[in-house]
């Protein structure tokens, strides 16, 4: 059995995979677990592996190669168009498995360990900053309830609430500073985290040959280069700067036909860092 290329839909504990020969016939349609996946694939001899770039899949894709395939990841987007009919997991991994082996397919670059903890730094940071973000509103709120307005920014509520705490005649509730003493507690917790998170980023962009260049970009600082860094690696998946700009999404979307160019505003459809 020759198989040229095969499809896996990836799932938390159960993946579909189809393999397809060179004149794109399926010739194997299998649901396995992740170890007998991966113990299915060790001793298979194929051309082409395919999947969805999804959570777990650069794991997959790492595990893969170490058995000597060649692995390749697709947004998810791309692989749409490519779905017959009705979806399920079957199809799903059979358009997975045609898509792979086009030639102008576009393809994203299997992560690292090191890429994917410091992209996982990322993301915590800013559910931290967003939670101190939303502590911050509401506080505010709680004291707008009151009668007390405060200035928007985190520095007007630290300055302003230890001494509407201590104020005796706030008239505010005995509950009410309770709440407020906690939630303050919780907001120097969360930017104690963030500091921490900072100091880490910084290590890392000093310690970095790549993040080091990109800091000497005026307006790029120690977060954004390790954001950078962590989501797209040595900018190898990128021919030329343009295409760099498309997946940021900092291009003019397009809307022309009839030989008729018409540019329209900048989408800020692509890939955040």
């Amino acid at each position: 059995m020759e198989l040229h290329t095969i499809g896996i839909d990836l799932g938390k504990t159960v993946f579909h995979l189809v393999g397809l020969n060179l004149r794109g016939e399926v010739l194997v349609r299998k649901k396995v677990s992740r170890k007998q996946l991966l113990q299915f694939t060790a001793n298979l001899h194929v051309d082409l592996i395919g999947m969805e770039a999804c959570g777990g899949a650069h794991f997959l894709g790492r595990a893969l190669r170490e058995q000597g395939h060649e692995v390749r990841l697709m947004p998810a987007q791309y692989v749409k168009p490519y779905v017959k009919t009705n979806k399920n997991d079957y199809i799903d991994a059979e358009a997975i498995a045609e898509a792979v082996a086009r030639p102008t397919m576009r393809f994203v670059p299997i992560k690292t360990d090191d890429q994917l903890d410091m992209q996982s730094l990322h993301r915590v940071r800013e559910c931290w900053v967003m939670r101190r973000t939303a502590i911050v509103n509401q506080i505010r709120g709680l004291l707008f309830e009151r009668g007390i307005t405060l200035r928007k920014g985190r520095r007007h509520v630290d300055g302003a609430l230890p001494d509407i705490l201590e104020d005796a005649d706030s008239k505010l509730s005995g509950a009410l500073r309770v709440l407020l003493a906690q939630l303050k507690l919780e907001l120097d917790q969360m930017a104690i985290r963030i500091d921490e998170a900072d100091a880490v980023l910084n290590k890392t962009a000093h310690e970095n040959e790549a993040c080091q260049r990109l800091v000497a970009i005026p307006g790029i600082g120690p977060i954004t280069a390790t954001a950078l860094i962590a989501a797209i690696g040595n900018g190898a998946a990128f021919r030329k700067g343009r295409e760099f700009a498309a997946w940021m999404g900092v291009v003019p979307r397009e809307h022309s036909t009839g030989g008729k160019q018409k540019l329209l505003g900048i989408s800020n459809m692509g890939t955040p860092t």
